[in-house]
Order: structure tokens, then C-alpha cells, then sequence
């Protein structure tokens, strides 16, 4: 995406350079700088990409109807495709996770705790039903603290996105929370991927999924 496009884009959208910066989290001055032709980041490339895509126009015009004094309107940190390696190492680091881009997110939960936006990738949870979690969806998470993960997670409710250790991050839905043995077994929804066991000690954190985003329509 050079500067032209995004520059073309957000005039096409109504939007200012102030209220683009604040929708990815940057300054002002970086979107002129952007526009310009500056060297985009590829943590910003994917959020930019998605607010100024023609269905950010729709929603935007829809949001516009939204009665905002009903609802709770929060910025959340967004960890796209592009960060999952860098969240991995910098999950505990405050500015890391200050510096990622914000994603604004309407909805009708009470917003306490920890809330974290990860985009999806790959297709191990999509059936092609309407329970699919596509390629490029992004998922509004609330984190389970660990003093919870000693009792018996509603696996029946909620399905999580899993930052594990070592196979990076998961999202699942979880068949299985053996709270004695502390091990989860999590399940794909595409048949093509087997279930498989993780222990929770290999786990650096673990999210409920309680809202989405469809980046894309199903072709």
C-alpha cells in the first residue's frame, strides 16, 4: 500500500489524518509521514489494511447508528499475523505492548480486565459453518488470569486463543480441561486437524474469545 492509496483511501472514507492515527494507534504526524511515502511498519501494514478496506467504510457508516451511551467502546491492542513472534517474547513488556496498533471495539460487555485483539491465521477453525473463525478475522479476547486456570474452565461457552510456549498462538476451542492433571485438550474445527494435548505449564497465557470481527466475506 503506498502513501497515494492510503491518502486516497481515507479521504474516501471521510476520515482525517487525526482520526486515522488515533483508529491505529500512531501520532498524526506519522500518517502525514505515511502518505508521504515513508516506510510503513508491518505491525501498522495489516491495521491500515483493514480500516480503510471498503467494509471498515460499511461498518463505519453503521457505527454511526450505534447508540454509544448503551454501549462500551474500547481501543484494544491488536496482535495481527504479522506480531504473533514478537508477542511471544514481549507478552510482559508494557511498552510493547503500548506500541501496538489499536483497534476500536463497540460492545455491550463490562470492560474489566485484560482485553486483547489477535487476528487469525491459517484455517484450523473453519468448517465452513457459521461457527468459523476465518483467515484474517480479528478476535476480541479477555485474559483468564492463572489463579483461574486451577478450576474448570467453561470450555462449554467460550473459545480461546491459547499462547503457548512453544507453538506460538493457538486459537482453539478447548474439548477437554483435566484440572488435576492440568492438561487441555484442544480441538480444530476443521476436521483435517487432529486434536492434541498441551499442559498448562507450557502455556504463557490464555484467552476466552467473547466478540469478532470478519475481516472478509466467505467466497
Amino acid at each position: 500500500m503506498s502513501g497515494e492509496d492510503i491518502k486516497k483511501k481515507r479521504k474516501e472514507l471521510g476520515l482525517t489524518q487525526e482520526e486515522l492515527a488515533k483508529l491505529i494507534g500512531v501520532s498524526k504526524n506519522t500518517i502525514l509521514n505515511y502518505e508521504k511515502g515513508r516506510v510503513i511498519p508491518d505491525s501498522k501494514i495489516s491495521i491500515l489494511d483493514f480500516v480503510l478496506s471498503e467494509k471498515s467504510q460499511k461498518d463505519r457508516l453503521e457505527a454511526i447508528q450505534v447508540d454509544f451511551t448503551e454501549m462500551n467502546v474500547m481501543h484494544v491492542p491488536l496482535v495481527n499475523k504479522y506480531a504473533y513472534a514478537g508477542y511471544l517474547s514481549g507478552f510482559g513488556d508494557d511498552e510493547w505492548i503500548e506500541d501496538l496498533p489499536k483497534i476500536p471495539f463497540a460492545n455491550d460487555i463490562e470492560n474489566k480486565g485484560e482485553y486483547m485483539c489477535f487476528e487469525v491465521r491459517g484455517d484450523s477453525m473453519d468448517d465452513g459453518s457459521y461457527e468459523s473463525y476465518l483467515e484474517g478475522d480479528i478476535l476480541l479476547c479477555r485474559n483468564i488470569r492463572q489463579d483461574f486456570w486451577r478450576s474448570k474452565l467453561h470450555i462449554n461457552k467460550w473459545d480461546f486463543v491459547i499462547v503457548h510456549r512453544d507453538q506460538g498462538i493457538l486459537v482453539k476451542r478447548i474439548i477437554d480441561h483435566d484440572v488435576e492433571r492440568g492438561i487441555l485438550t484442544l480441538h480444530s474445527l476443521n476436521e483435517y486437524y487432529q486434536n492434541f494435548q498441551v499442559h498448562l505449564n507450557e502455556v504463557a497465557k490464555l484467552f476466552n474469545i467473547v466478540d469478532f470481527r470478519r475481516k472478509r466475506s466467505r467466497r
